[in-house]
């Protein structure tokens, strides 16, 4: 079937009117924008598929990582970092490509105090009684003083790409002390398994930008929580013949098996 040239015209109108809708949607607050799903990062799809500018415009505070699995990504303030596997923190050209990212315009719907939480499970449990409700995601922003940061990053991969837990194999642990900084990053509810990881999902970078990486384990001495709740979801599906062909009915752990029974 052949399409003239109007038709062409048309399609993309609609396809540049559909982009701008939604950046408006997420422009205006209490929107999650993903990049691609988590089961399918664990799998091993680690190709970038959305620049850094692009995801920027959904947001201005966020966590991902890099392409082909390379350290961890943390946008703050609409500025990406990255944290090498060395444990560098390096400020991103709006170029690069993430294979999965999240991001959100963040504005607080609440904020509190925190203070003398020993680890990061007691953390959580606190912010989850101040939370309205358990079905939402939400963004969280903790600004503070800690006595105790325990972070990871993880190296760039090679293809053919090894499926997460083996790549994770080769992480860089990170332990600090007395560190003045900033978590960043999501709470989803139990039901976006697959799709995200359910819970608590953190990134820290430190108040100088020169240290950072996936949250361990925490002590905050003192601080401010900020709650962003979270009303609507978009996401956007790598478009790469690999994504295509991974079986995402099996969960991570399965596809693990699967992966060593080969």
């Amino acid at each position: 079937m052949k399409i003239s040239r109007i038709g062409i015209l048309l399609i993309a109108v609609l396809l540049t009117a559909g982009t701008i809708m939604l950046v408006q949607q997420s422009r205006n607050g209490d929107v999650l924008y993903q990049v691609s799903i988590l089961d399918g990062l664990m799998q091993g799809d680690y190709d970038g598929s959305v620049t850094l500018d692009d995801i920027r415009k959904h947001g201005d505070f966020g966590i991902g990582t890099f392409d082909r699995l390379d350290g961890e990504a943390i946008e703050l303030d609409g500025a990406f970092y990255q944290v090498k596997v060395d444990g560098k923190v390096n400020r991103m050209d709006g170029g690069i490509k993430s294979p999965f990212a999240m991001a959100t315009f963040f504005n607080a719907d609440a904020g509190f105090p925190v203070s003398r939480k020993t680890d990061y499970l007691s953390l959580q449990e606190y912010i989850d009684s101040r939370l309205p409700a358990k079905n939402i995601p939400y963004a969280v922003r903790i600004d503070g003083k800690f006595d105790y940061i325990k972070v990871r990053s993880v190296p760039a991969q090679d293809k053919p790409y090894p499926i997460f837990s083996e790549a994770a194999k080769h992480q860089s642990v990170f332990e600090f002390r007395g560190i003045e900084g900033t978590l960043i990053g999501f709470r989803m509810p139990d039901y976006m398994k697959g799709v995200n990881i359910s819970g608590y999902h953190m990134h820290f970078l430190s108040r100088d930008k020169t240290k950072g990486g996936h949250l361990l384990e925490c002590s905050i001495a003192s601080g401010r929580a900020e709650i962003d709740n979270i009303k609507r979801f978009i996401m956007d599906l790598p478009q790469s013949q690999r994504f295509y062909d991974l079986d995402l009915s099996l969960s991570t752990e399965e596809a693990l098996k699967a992966e060593k029974a080969k």
